[in-house]
């Protein structure tokens, strides 16, 4: 088994620590193409969405499969300028939008979670995170559907050269094939989705969510940490704080 990892870092919400593990050669290996065009939602809507679909009409089915009014839709969307005509669309659709500014990983999560109140993430982002993404959605049954999207011919032409097809979509099974698949993610800060760690005299304590594909189930763990005990033994610096910020993606 091997693991993919990724830190969404920052003092922005929802930042958090991830690791997804699933069978040696099941998760989809993106070569050079470092992004991608991302849809995720959760189980309720899983059989009727369809990337390729205009994000208004995969609102509407979102709504209808929900029971909900197209109103009452909130869509994930990661703040960049690159997502300007696709912010007027969902707005020009009558659905909310619930912007975060770094790491789509919890908002592809919020995105398939009944207590988040978000229905839907749309939109471009890392293709490491992507992946990450449909092993967390491959625990919950929801779905992801990504396509990759290079940023220049250069990328491109690497791309067709590596035998990707970039009209491809694809699937949560595309990036994660496996039958046994775990995802773990602690908060670093606050957010929907978990607590951020909280530092106090000589300890800390973190909130994480725990999920394997292969049982269905998903676990709230709180933690207590005695940071005394653990740098009698422990190479690493656990009085380090994350930094204030972190590369955009």
């Amino acid at each position: 088994m091997i693991p993919a990892r990724n830190v969404e870092s920052g003092t922005a919400p929802n930042a958090l620590s991830v690791l997804a593990v699933a069978e040696r050669g099941s998760m989809y290996d993106p070569s050079a193409v470092f992004y991608m065009s991302k849809l995720a939602t959760g189980p309720e809507a899983a059989d009727v969405v369809d990337i390729t679909a205009p994000a208004a009409e995969n609102i509407r089915r979102v709504a209808k499969a929900k029971g909900e009014e197209v109103e009452d839709v909130t869509v994930c969307i990661l703040d960049r300028p690159r997502h300007e005509a696709l912010v007027k669309e969902v707005r020009t659709a009558g659905a909310r939008i619930k912007f975060i500014s770094d790491g789509d990983v919890a908002g592809a999560i919020m995105a398939a979670s009944q207590t988040t109140g978000i229905d839907l993430l749309l939109g471009i982002g890392g293709t490491p995170e992507g992946i990450i993404a449909a092993c967390a959605l491959t625990c919950m049954g929801g779905v992801f559907q990504g396509q990759l999207w290079p940023r220049d011919d250069a990328e491109r032409a690497k791309a067709i050269d590596a035998g990707h097809d970039l009209d491809r979509v694809l699937t949560t099974r595309d990036l994660v094939s496996g039958e046994n698949v775990f995802f773990v993610a602690t908060g670093v800060t606050d957010g929907e989705l978990l607590r951020g760690v909280r530092y106090r005299g000589g300890g800390a304590q973190t909130h994480s969510i725990v999920m394997r594909s292969k049982s269905g189930t998903t676990r709230l763990i709180d933690s207590t940490h005695s940071l005394t005990k653990l740098r009698a033994y422990s190479s690493v610096d656990f009085d380090q704080r994350a930094p204030a910020d972190g590369p955009p993606v």
